[in-house]
C-alpha cells in the first residue's frame, strides 16, 4: 500500500460525502416524483442517483485501497420542492458544487504529482460536468 498525502485523503472523504449527499437528494426527489405520478421524472432521478452511487463506489475503493474506512457521515439534507423546476434548480447547484470540488481536488493531485488520484478526480470531474450540462439542457 502506497502512503497517500493526508490532504488527498481529505479530498476523497469530501468527495464521498458529496456523492452520498447527491444520491440521497436524487432518491428523495424520485420518491416525490413518484408520489406526483411523474414516472418519467422518477426514472430519470433514479438513474441520476445510480450514477452518483457509482461515483461513491470509486471513491470508497480509493479510500479502502489506502487502508481508510469510508465514511460519509455529514450528508447534506436533500433539497426538494413543489415541482420539477425546483428539482432542476437544486440539482444544478449540487452538480456545480461537485464540479468545483473535483476541480480543486484535481488541482491538488496535480500539484503533488499524484497521478493515480489525478486520474480519478479527472474522470469524476468529466462525469459531473457532463451531468451538469445535461441538467442545464433540460432546463432550457
Amino acid at each position: 500500500m502506497i502512503r497517500t498525502d493526508p490532504r488527498t485523503l481529505g479530498w476523497l472523504n469530501r468527495a464521498l460525502n458529496h456523492e452520498m449527499s447527491a444520491v440521497q437528494q436524487y432518491m428523495a426527489q424520485r420518491v416525490l416524483a413518484r408520489l406526483w405520478g411523474d414516472a418519467a421524472l422518477a426514472d430519470r432521478l433514479g438513474a441520476d442517483a445510480m450514477e452518483e452511487l457509482d461515483h461513491a463506489e470509486h471513491l470508497m475503493r480509493a479510500l479502502i485501497e489506502q487502508g481508510v474506512t469510508p465514511s460519509a457521515g455529514a450528508l447534506r439534507p436533500p433539497r426538494l420542492g413543489p415541482d420539477a423546476d425546483s428539482f432542476a434548480h437544486a440539482n444544478r447547484q449540487i452538480e456545480a458544487d461537485a464540479v468545483r470540488l473535483y476541480r480543486e481536488a484535481l488541482a491538488h493531485a496535480r500539484q503533488i504529482r499524484d497521478q493515480h488520484h489525478e486520474a480519478l478526480f479527472a474522470d469524476l470531474l468529466a462525469a459531473e460536468m457532463e451531468h451538469l450540462a445535461g441538467i442545464e439542457e433540460q432546463g432550457s
